[in-house]
């Protein structure tokens, strides 16, 4: 097995005490390799599931030479190049019903639009720019060759991939497998998460609030964020503060699971024995990222014990902070990009931004990359963003109301209105 920390420490400008946040994703996706594992599953389950395998064409998409358009099929080379041709028609063409003659010289045949083109034509002339009178057609000129059409196996070619393995399957891709006739593919297994949380002074939902304690919320936080992107989610509730009951629920996450989230315990001044537990059953990194909301975390893998007493490869660990808005943007920043990866999606591209013009002022330090939450709007003609407001890692509330990242650079200090800022999205990413 890998060494983590080796890994770590060979790495160039390495710093655990200040890791940039590109830095920390970039040292996390290079230790990942998808799951093993893959199923066959019809195509109305295959929604967001990952390809373990090519799908390859069985036929050509289109079968057929076809009209883009409804008009008239057509031999370009019966048309005048500066005068209206007068053409016979001697039948239609329409879709799912071809034409069984061929298109002579003079002659032109009514084809409608994804009819298959008839023997002898290579062109079809769109019915709007067209005359008929009787059983003649008058084309006019300017018409060129093979325009609207879509030939045989321009899309899809038979025996040629359709969709490459790795491409989470989609609404378009479902349709590309329909189209093929293909009843079935094969998917990779689903990523299993197993979750807890941490903490003496957390509250199970449905039990009375105690003094000083407060409900748990970062559970269900996850089990959505993980849900949405298709894992298997193994909830293992609140664990207490206890050195025996926190050693056997990450054995028992690491037996059944590929990657284990917990949520609180990694904080400069919480319980020290936390992270002493997570080294000693297996190999953990503690990072103070160079990020807020969001700067503690621990990423490292948790040995599985095998039955010889060996522990085995285990599951990947992410220790996220225990503040709610805190969890969510370390998620998205780490934790999703590295679902991704275990569940076979090739390649894992980061989140795109666009900027924007931000309407009120900002406070930022240097040194660090901040990630506020917005709300967008479009005033004329541009983006703008503005604050949710308060931006604390305890406020919830900031993430419910806003539609958007405000990612204000590591080197950058504080932004005054009227300033360009650049934005994630959060629709498709949350």
């Amino acid at each position: 097995m890998t060494s983590i920390l080796q890994a770590f420490s060979c790495a160039d400008d390495y710093d655990p005490n200040s890791l940039p946040v590109d830095r920390a994703r970039e040292l996390i996706l290079g230790l990942l390799q998808p799951v093993v594992g893959h199923e066959r599953v019809f195509v109305r389950q295959a929604l967001d599931r990952v390809l373990s395998e090519d799908v390859i064409s069985p036929i050509d998409v289109p079968a057929h030479d076809n009209s883009a358009m409804d008009g008239w099929a057509v031999r370009f080379g019966d048309l005048a190049a500066s005068d209206d041709t007068r053409l016979r028609n001697i039948g239609t063409a329409f879709a799912g019903r071809a034409f069984a003659g061929r298109v002579g010289a003079g002659e032109t045949v009514r084809i409608m639009t994804g009819g298959v083109l008839p023997e002898g034509a290579d062109c079809v002339v769109i019915q709007e720019v067209t005359k008929v009178e009787g059983d003649a057609v008058i084309i006019p000129p300017g018409q060129r060759k093979e325009q609207n059409l879509r030939r045989a196996g321009e899309d899809l070619q038979a025996g040629r991939p359709a969709i490459p393995a790795g491409k989470k399957l989609r609404p378009a891709e479902i349709g590309i497998v329909a189209s093929l006739g293909i009843g079935e593919v094969s998917v990779r297994r689903r990523v299993r998460v197993a979750i807890f949380s941490t903490g003496d002074e957390l509250c199970s939902i449905g039990t009375p609030l105690a003094e000083g304690a407060v409900y748990d919320s970062n559970r269900y936080t996850l089990w959505g964020m993980l849900t949405r992107l298709g894992c298997e989610v193994i909830d293992m509730g609140v664990v207490r503060d206890d050195p025996a009951a926190l050693e056997a629920a990450f054995r028992e996450a690491a037996a059944c699971s590929d990657a284990i989230i917990t949520s609180g315990g990694v904080s400069v001044g919480e319980a020290d024995f936390i992270k002493q537990l997570m080294a000693q059953l297996g190999e953990v990194a503690f990072w103070k990222i160079a990020m807020k909301p969001g700067r503690p975390m621990a990423f490292g893998r948790i040995g599985k014990t095998q039955p010889d007493g060996a522990d085995g490869p285990g599951a990947w660990l992410f220790g996220l902070p225990g503040n709610p808005v805190a969890v969510m943007v370390t998620f998205y920043q780490f934790v999703q990009p590295a679902i991704m990866k275990l569940s076979g999606i090739d390649p894992v591209r980061p989140v795109p931004g666009f900027p924007a013009r931000c309407v009120e002022p900002m406070r930022k330090g240097r040194g660090r990359t901040e990630f506020q939450r917005g709300i967008l709007s479009r005033e004329n003609g541009e983006w703008c963003v503005r604050p949710t407001g308060a931006q604390g890692s305890g406020v919830l509330r900031s993430m419910a109301d806003a539609d958007c990242f405000i990612v204000l650079e590591h080197e950058r200090g504080s932004v005054a209105a009227g300033e360009t800022v650049m934005v994630q999205l959060m629709n498709g990413l949350v």
